[in-house]
C-alpha cells in the first residue's frame, strides 16, 4: 500500500487548495503554483469527511478516486470549481446508489457483471501504481534518455540581430550607417520599429521554420559577425547580423524527465502484459 499512500500524499495540496489538474491514464498527478509551494500546505487526511449522504460518507480519498476516474475530462471544469464539482458529482451518485439498492439492483446479473469489470480495472491500476511505476528506478530513466538522444541531430542554431524599418531606402540607410562605423545595437534601439529593438535587436538562438523564410534564408546566408543588405519579408525591410551558429542540442533531461519516465512505464507494461499473455491460455471468439 505504499504506493497508494504516496498518491495520497502528492494529492494532498490540491485537494485541500481546491485545485485539481488533468490525470494521466496510470498514475494521477497534481500540482500547487510556486506560490502556493512556498506557503505551509494545510494537514491531509484522506479519511476526512467530506459530505454524508443518509448514513454514508464521502472522504477525501473517495474524491482522489473519482479524479482519477474523470482523467482529463477534469480539465474541463473551472480549476477552482473541480473540488465542488467532485464532491457534488459524488454526492449525486450516493444517491442513485441507493435508489439502485433500494429496487434490488445490486442483487441483480448485470449488476456483479459490472463490478466484476470495475474490480479488474481498479486491480490493474493499482498494480501499475504500486508495483510496476514504483519499481522504475532515476537509473532506467537517465538510460532511456541517453539512448532517445543518443543520436540526435537537429537543426543548426543560429543566432542574430535584426533592425526592422517600413521601407529598402531606409533599411539600406541603416546598411550605410553600419559600414560607417555606428554600433548595431544601439542603431536597433533607437530605429528599430520591431520588439526586439529594446534588446539591441537581439533575437536569441533560433532554427530553421522559427522564422519566415526570407529572413531565416538571409541570416543562414552570412558569415559570423557580418550583415546583410536589405531583406524584405511581411513584416517589412530587415538589417541582419549573423551572431553566432551551433549545432542543435538536445533538451536537458530534467525538461522532459516525465515523458521519458512514461516512455519506461509503457515498455515496462508491454513487456509484463506480454509475457503473462504466454504464460496465459488466451482464447478470443470472433
Amino acid at each position: 500500500m505504499t504506493g497508494m499512500k504516496n498518491q495520497l500524499k502528492n494529492f494532498a495540496s490540491a485537494l485541500v487548495l481546491g485545485g485539481f489538474v488533468a490525470v494521466g491514464p496510470v498514475l494521477a498527478v497534481s500540482q500547487v503554483t510556486a506560490q502556493e509551494a512556498t506557503q505551509e500546505q494545510p494537514q491531509f487526511d484522506p479519511d476526512k469527511v467530506v459530505a454524508k449522504v443518509g448514513n454514508e460518507t464521502i472522504t477525501e480519498r473517495d474524491l482522489i478516486y473519482a479524479l482519477e476516474d474523470l482523467g482529463e475530462d477534469i480539465t474541463q471544469v473551472p480549476l477552482q470549481q473541480r473540488r465542488q464539482f467532485l464532491v457534488q458529482m459524488l454526492v449525486d451518485m450516493k444517491v442513485m446508489a441507493q435508489l439502485a439498492r433500494e429496487k434490488g439492483m445490486a442483487d441483480s446479473e448485470v449488476f456483479e457483471r459490472r463490478k466484476a469489470y470495475l474490480e479488474d480495472r481498479a486491480l490493474r491500476r493499482a498494480y501499475l501504481e504500486e508495483d510496476v511505476a514504483a519499481s522504475i528506478s532515476e537509473e532506467e530513466i537517465k538510460a532511456e534518455y541517453d539512448a532517445i538522444f543518443e543520436d540526435f541531430q537537429g537543426n543548426e542554431q543560429l543566432r542574430a540581430r535584426h533592425i526592422l524599418v517600413e521601407t529598402e531606402d531606409a533599411a539600406q540607410a541603416i546598411v550605410d550607417e553600419l559600414n560607417g562605423g555606428a554600433d548595431f545595437a544601439e542603431l536597433a534601439k533607437e530605429k528599430s520599429t520591431g520588439p526586439s529593438g529594446a534588446q539591441g535587436g537581439d533575437l536569441g538562438y533560433f532554427s530553421q521554420g522559427d522564422m519566415v523564410p526570407e529572413f531565416f534564408n538571409a541570416a543562414n546566408a552570412l558569415e559570423t559577425g557580418n550583415i546583410s543588405g536589405p531583406v524584405q519579408s511581411q513584416f517589412g525591410w530587415h538589417v541582419i547580423k549573423l551572431e553566432d551558429r551551433k549545432a542543435a542540442e538536445p533538451p536537458a533531461f530534467e525538461q522532459v524527465r516525465p515523458q521519458v519516465r512514461q516512455r519506461v512505464l509503457a515498455k515496462k507494461i508491454e513487456e509484463i502484459v506480454a509475457k503473462q499473455k504466454a504464460e496465459t491460455t488466451v482464447e478470443i471468439m470472433e
